[in-house]
């Protein structure tokens, strides 16, 4: 009987075909708008895990020009959407800019993670890839841009108190290898239907981050250890959005100084309670009243009504051809009497870093035509007998920058923030998201002063306990805990960093050395 071959597979059709090498690139661009998505101000923290799931698939076994390109895609997919209100006022092309160049790190650090995906156990090499990639991106270039940061968007997330444990890092690497091990576990899982092998270590990879975050509950404490204080978070918004509102200094102090003298008719009407110091947002006079007469009087009448002292952020000179973003403490007797200069400041914001090659892509550039100076010391006032931290706007996004208020005795940490620049954008909220994570990281109450919304008192444990709307005069007062314990995360600093950053790449270490051992035995076969 004469064999017959099996017939010829039917030939794909081109649609299918086209369909099928589409599908790993729409699924990368999809797992970006996942994490987006799970961002502030929406409440779905919970979307990371599905995009990570989503994005371990895409990357699982790939090669790394491939995986680059994959990144690439994920990358444009979370940074795009996520840092759009950095074109509020100046237009698309600095907004791509940032948004490209933060996909670029994504994709390189994708490429990593591609690369531990051979090993055993890889969703715990590939979270620690992804933890140093956003470490670099943190410190370079310009002195980083950690905005995106996934701990940032697990404010309300039951992973949260493993920012007390060990700080963003460890929140972060915690929440995508969950992420990654769901992706494993359902492999796993199907492969198990087959072979029987039970996924041990795939189901390991989902429990132990969601139990170490049970573990770490008793971390998270709002107690008050040393007493209480009745703090006042000023809001008197601005004329009008955009950056504009900066010709109009003026009116801007004017409305806070308005603010301010409100309250302290408020309180003798017995309607609010005395606070014992007041906190006003950064650039709420943006003219010097070290150099202004008139603002200095507006700023000095506001204080000694409301009988308290009060942090006032300013834009103060420096030299003949720089300034400094300052918070000064006003005292209604003695006036001002401290200062803190903030230290990280804003690249292309408040200063021009390669000014020639970036008015190549907007002219928007010379919009600053004096570029600020950083400052050298950490800030911590002693306001009416209490330790305040102090915390400048976009320094909420440093782990360092928050973490020296604390070790230098701050009782409580006040972000005093101006985001009128970025009109009604979701910027206000994810910036409100990172002063929640570092009440938990640091165990302290955050008081948010912001010049147009949203101003916000925030407890240790993270809770939101007053805010404010938008573009809306307002005057929080609240009694909030002072603490002076440090939290682990507070204790080690960097070294949680550190000691994921070393496994990143000895993880990566191992992959190269298994890729070459194997192309050995490939050659020698």
């Amino acid at each position: 009987m004469t064999p017959v071959d099996d017939p010829p597979p039917a030939p794909t059709p081109p649609a299918a075909g086209l369909l099928q090498r589409l599908l790993r690139p729409a699924a990368a661009a999809l797992s970006g708008v996942l994490l987006y998505a799970s961002f502030p101000p929406r409440p779905l923290w919970w979307l990371v895990l599905p995009g990570f799931a989503l994005l371990g698939w895409v990357l699982y076994g790939r090669r790394l020009r491939a995986a680059f390109g994959l990144g690439l895609l994920s990358g444009l997919g979370f940074m795009l959407p996520l840092l759009h209100w950095t074109g509020e006022d100046v237009g698309p092309v600095p907004w791509l800019a940032l948004a490209t160049a933060e996909a670029l790190f994504i994709a390189v650090g994708c490429l990593g993670i591609a690369a531990v995906t051979r090993l055993a156990y890889w969703p715990f090499w590939a979270a620690a890839v992804w933890t140093l990639d956003e470490a670099v991106r943190a410190r370079i270039p310009f002195g980083g841009f950690p905005w995106g940061k996934i701990a940032f968007g697990q404010a309300e997330s039951a992973f949260l108190p493993l920012a007390a444990l060990g700080g963003t890092p460890l929140l972060s690497f915690a929440v995508v290898l969950c992420g990654f091990g769901l992706y494993e576990a359902v492999r796993r899982f199907r492969a198990y239907r087959s072979t029987g092998k039970v996924p041990r270590a795939a189901a390991a990879c989902v429990l132990v981050p969601v139990v170490a975050a049970l573990a770490a509950l008793p971390l998270v404490d709002d107690s008050a250890e040393d007493g209480t204080a009745t703090v006042a978070a000023i809001q008197g918004n601005v004329p009008r959005l955009g950056l504009d509102f900066n010709a109009q200094r003026r009116a801007v102090l004017d409305n806070h100084a308005k603010r301010t003298t409100q309250l302290a008719d408020e309180v003798r009407a017995g309607k609010a309670k005395q606070p014992d110091f007041v906190l006003w947002p950064e650039n709420s006079s943006d003219l010097d009243p070290y150099l202004n007469a008139d603002a200095r009087q507006v700023i000095d009448d506001a204080v000694k009504a409301i009988g308290v002292p009060t942090v006032v952020g300013s834009v103060v000179e420096k030299g003949s051809d720089s300034l400094r973003n300052t918070l000064i403490e006003w005292d209604p007797d003695k006036g001002p009497v401290d200062t803190y200069d903030k230290r990280h400041i804003q690249p292309f914001g408040e200063y021009m870093p390669m000014r020639k090659v970036a008015r190549f892509f907007s002219e928007d550039v010379d919009r600053v035509q004096r570029e600020f100076v950083p400052g050298t010391k950490v800030g911590v006032f002693d306001l009416a007998g209490t330790k305040v931290g102090l915390v400048t706007c976009y320094e909420a996004a440093f782990d360092d920058a928050v973490r020296d208020t604390v070790t230098h005795g701050g009782q409580m940490i006040a972000v005093p923030s101006n985001n009128a620049t970025f009109g009604r954008s979701e910027m206000t909220y994810q910036q409100l998201a990172m002063s929640q994570v570092r009440a938990v990281e640091h165990g302290r109450a955050v008081v948010v002063p912001v010049t147009s919304g949203v101003s916000a008192v925030i407890r240790p444990d993270g809770t939101i306990v007053e805010k404010s709307g938008m573009f809306t005069p307002d005057a929080l007062v609240d009694e909030v805990p002072l603490r002076s314990s440090l939290t682990p995360a507070t204790r080690m600093g960097p070294l949680p960093e550190g000691i994921i950053a070393l496994l990143a790449l000895a993880g990566l270490g191992w992959a190269g050395v298994s890729a070459v051992r194997a192309r050995r035995e490939r050659g020698t076969a």
